[in-house]
């Protein structure tokens, strides 16, 4: 019988310190574990970083050649500066008041970006992380789907397919009229590190990071709680997962019964997008009962039905193999397709940032049902989403990247203009210059109210304006008002200071 060979110790002895490595040493160590990652590893982290960096420079692209608006960028900036500077999420509404920003959207994550906003005081900061964040979701999507699909090749498909989503790429970088940044958006990447630490029964991962996704928007928690109850019904804790069910549906309650009727001062916040079918949450609820056919009229519009298509369709159905994550994504859906405005049922908008991580995170199981055919259904899914995934906010960032150059005159006429007006004095300013100037407590929208502003921008061809033949006027009405001196115009830019001689305050006021 032959004898195991002698295994050596190569064990250090116990008083021996261990080597520590130098600089050179840790970098060379850093770069091996590179190299060991296993190709699709290195594919799709290189990818989403990639995807990340393109994202965040066309946002920045973006920014610059004036594209970025009052609203929303512009709001969002506002709260953060003033929140760093003691007011607690306050901004300046477009009837000119001050307002805490948590009548409009419970979006405390905003108070999270103001440590990087004091160290970086920019716009950019926002659509920077904005872009990197929704590209670190193609992580767990990848980890996702090599778990369940059991193929490092296969779980590349997803991750593609993930960044390529049309739905994906609109939260990565807003061109929408009401272009910039989103917290909602950042629930994306968050959603889907949510549902892997839930699939890897790591609860308190889970708990940390289902926290600050629903800290983004008002309707994400009611998500998270839909995730525990999956989690519930898969694993068999029952405790915990009904635990986080219950808490996820009472959060969006309080968030819309009390938190928004608290800073609004009233219940009416969606009386507008919502008339037709109740105005309300509960009256939603009574008309469901009492009026279904004005919920069918509402949800059975051409525009409505294509939104779908373009939503779901590219995943083939099979999120209809795992219809309990899927639940995840109802708060949002039934959030969209019953508005009254065509915005939220649009791909180009961020209302699909709740839908999208159980959109992806339910495909992915749905195909690991099919697992003798999923590397075939895994490659239609990645063709199907780059079909539609030619639909990209890409285009727009290239169409308006050369506007950023400040040898284009219209870029820098509005640059000088923005230059003219002192940091932190009350000003009024369109809606696309607006958002520049939004670093300071007073910031009012113009035409819709001057108050006390000392300063009043505008910009004549800003093209967000829906009357832009009225509010062509008002400038014109402003340009005769002896209470204001205009100092400066160039290729349909103006600038006007308020004159110590006349302190009318009707000038362009609703």
């Amino acid at each position: 019988m032959e004898t195991a060979p002698e295994v050596p110790d190569l064990r250090l002895p116990r008083d021996a310190p261990a080597e520590r490595p130098g600089a050179a040493g840790r970098l060379s160590l850093g770069a091996s574990r590179i190299r060991a990652l296993a190709l699709p590893e290195r594919v799709v982290y290189g990818s989403a970083l990639l995807y990340g960096a393109l994202f965040a420079l066309l946002a920045t692209a973006y920014h610059l050649a004036f594209q970025t608006a009052r609203y929303d960028l512009g709001t969002m900036v506002q709260a953060v500066w003033n929140t760093l500077h003691g007011h607690f999420l306050e901004g300046t509404t477009q009837a000119g008041d001050q307002a805490i920003r948590l009548e409009v959207h419970v979006d405390p994550f905003l108070v999270l970006l103001v440590p990087l906003y004091w160290l970086w005081s920019s716009p950019l900061v926002l659509v920077v992380v904005q872009a990197l964040a929704v590209a670190a979701g193609a992580l767990p999507v990848y980890w996702l789907a090599r778990k369940h699909l059991g193929q490092g090749r296969v779980a590349v498909f997803w991750a593609f397919a993930y960044l390529v989503f049309p739905a994906t790429q609109f939260n990565a970088f807003a061109t929408s009229t009401d272009t910039g940044f989103h917290p909602v958006s950042i629930a994306v990447p968050l959603l889907l590190f949510a549902i892997w630490f839930l699939d890897e029964d790591r609860p308190l991962a889970f708990a940390v990071v289902a926290l600050l996704a629903a800290s983004t928007k008002e309707e994400i928690p009611a998500a998270v709680g839909f995730l525990g109850l999956w989690y519930a019904v898969r694993s068999r804790r029952w405790a915990f997962g009904l635990s986080v069910f219950v808490v996820g549906l009472a959060g969006t309650v309080v968030d819309f019964l009390v938190v928004m009727p608290h800073f609004l001062g009233s219940a009416t916040f969606f009386g507008g997008q919502y008339a037709a079918v109740g105005g309300s949450p509960s009256g939603i609820v009574r008309t469901a009962f009492t009026d279904p056919g004005a919920i069918a009229g509402e949800v059975l519009s051409v525009h409505k039905l294509v939104w779908v298509v373009l939503l779901f369709g590219p995943f083939l159905g099979l999120w209809l193999r795992e219809p309990l994550l899927l639940l995840a994504a109802a708060p949002d859906f039934l959030i969209d397709i019953l508005s009254g405005w065509s915005g939220p049922t649009s791909i180009a908008y961020h209302y699909t940032a709740g839908i999208v991580p159980a959109l992806v995170a339910a495909s992915i199981l749905g195909a690991a049902r099919r697992r003798r055919h999923a590397a075939r259904v895994s490659f239609y899914v990645l063709a199907a989403t780059a079909v539609v995934g030619v639909y990209s906010p890409v285009v727009a960032g290239l169409q308006h990247a050369g506007e950023a150059l400040p040898g284009n005159a219209v870029h820098r006429a509005k640059a000088e203009a923005i230059s003219l007006v002192p940091a932190g004095v009350p000003v009024s300013a369109s809606n696309q210059l607006g958002g520049h100037l939004s670093e300071r407590r007073r910031v009012m929208l113009y035409p819709f109210a001057v108050r006390e502003a000392r300063w009043i921008v505008v910009d004549e061809a800003d093209p967000t304006y829906g009357d832009g033949v009225a509010y062509r006027r008002r400038i014109e009405r402003l340009g005769r008002d002896p209470a204001w001196r205009r100092v400066y115009s160039s290729h349909g830019v103006l600038v006007f200071h308020r004159t110590d001689s006349g302190s009318s305050r009707k000038a362009g006021s609703g």
